[in-house]
């Protein structure tokens, strides 16, 4: 299928007909990551502002201002879409489902809870931050890649704004609110996004139900494709 323009985003349609899903991929990724799962499927994968082709946001937001860019996406659908998240992309779909624009979800390896406490930055870090008057913003943002995160050392710019936003969001008080059927599809081997988050999370949600994969990690659209497939199947 060709790049298209979707509502200002770009994306990919598949199958023929009216679509009836739209899937939103991780930070780093872009819709490719959906191909061998909604091939013949009639669906929309798109790209988020600041990956793939789309655009970088004018300023940094956080996963509501995400909600609000995709929901045009979403007023071109004859139907409230089925909307699968992968990651980063679950974090925007829990807020739409929250808002009564999906028929039904489909989360994959969705940083929902913080289950464990946060972890204080690294004493270098603190210091150098403390004292970033004596020592200046390069060596402050070199400490910064040293002790950050893969995603945050490759993030600049805006993008690295909107992943510091998003990385501290939780979303305890807006499961509950989810009325759609959802479904939490985990890899058993998920180091990023463990289990234990997907099994929290389905105590809040009302009408939830976990499948967790054994032997992969936290790609599972790329790495189990198949396997998101057939669950989408039974959703739709």
């Amino acid at each position: 299928m060709a790049l298209t323009t979707i509502a200002d985003l770009f994306g990919e349609r598949y199958g023929e007909g009216a679509p009836g899903v739209l899937a939103l991929h991780g930070w780093g990724r872009d819709h490719t990551d959906f191909t061998a799962v909604l091939g013949g499927i009639p669906s929309i994968a798109i790209d988020l502002p600041g990956f793939g082709a789309s655009a970088v946001p004018a300023a940094p937001m956080g996963s509501e201002g995400y909600a609000d860019a995709v929901v045009p996406v979403i007023d071109g659908f004859a139907q409230p879409p089925v909307v699968v998240g992968h990651s980063f992309g679950g974090r925007v779909a829990v807020l739409l489902a929250s808002r009564r624009l999906v028929s039904g979800l489909l989360l994959i390896g969705t940083p929902l809870l913080r289950i464990a406490p946060r972890r204080p930055p690294p004493m270098g870090y603190r210091l150098t931050k403390r004292f970033r008057f004596l020592l200046g913003e390069e060596r402050l943002e070199r400490v910064r890649r040293h002790y950050g995160s893969a995603d945050y050392r490759s993030a600049t710019g805006v993008m690295r704004d909107v992943l510091v936003k998003t990385v501290n969001e939780s979303y305890e008080r807006v499961l509950p609110t989810i009325e759609c059927p959802t479904r939490l599809l985990w890899g058993r081997e998920d180091a990023e996004v463990p289990v234990a988050v997907a099994e929290a999370a389905l105590e809040l949600v009302p009408n939830a139900r976990l499948r967790v994969v054994p032997g992969v990690g936290h790609n599972v659209p790329t790495v189990a494709p198949d396997v998101v497939r057939a669950e989408l199947l039974e959703m739709l």
